[in-house]
């Protein structure tokens, strides 16, 4: 049955990187403070659920350039600008931050978008994903 507090927190760690209000951090912390689970999956699980969240939204950006202005597209153009002029200020080195609310989301699309190679994404948004949840780790501990 532990399976399922596993496969709960795999799919709400990927909502949480899509469109969808999802807390993934919450769900982590909460997990991690009744000290019932293996902390090492914990953070495994979680961080390759946001991860591949993410990777979603690098897939939806780098395919859907003429789909943005659909009305069921899930980023807003004022989101997907914003998220763009950060990028350019910042370059690839933003994608470190694609975990923070509001902004993370759309910067990982706006990657798609602007055609960040594949590899160099899912790197920074690794270390920048994993380190949140590492930081959590230790807070808690």
């Amino acid at each position: 049955m532990f399976w399922v507090i596993y496969l709960s927190l795999f799919i709400i760690s990927f909502l949480a990187a899509t469109i969808l209000p999802f807390s993934s951090e919450l769900t982590l912390a909460g997990l991690v403070a009744t000290s019932n689970y293996d902390n090492l999956l914990l953070l495994i699980v979680a961080s390759l659920g946001n991860v591949l969240g993410s990777v979603v939204n690098w897939i939806l950006g780098f395919y859907s350039r003429k789909l943005s202005k659909k009305k069921w597209f899930p980023f807003k153009d004022e989101q997907i600008e914003k998220s763009s002029k950060w990028f350019n200020k910042f370059g690839r080195w933003s994608l470190l931050f694609a975990w923070v609310p509001i902004i993370g989301d759309p910067l990982t699309l706006a990657a798609g978008l602007l055609r960040v190679k594949f590899i160099e994404f899912l790197i920074l948004v690794t270390i920048g994903k994993v380190s949140r949840y590492l930081v959590i780790f230790y807070l808690l501990s």
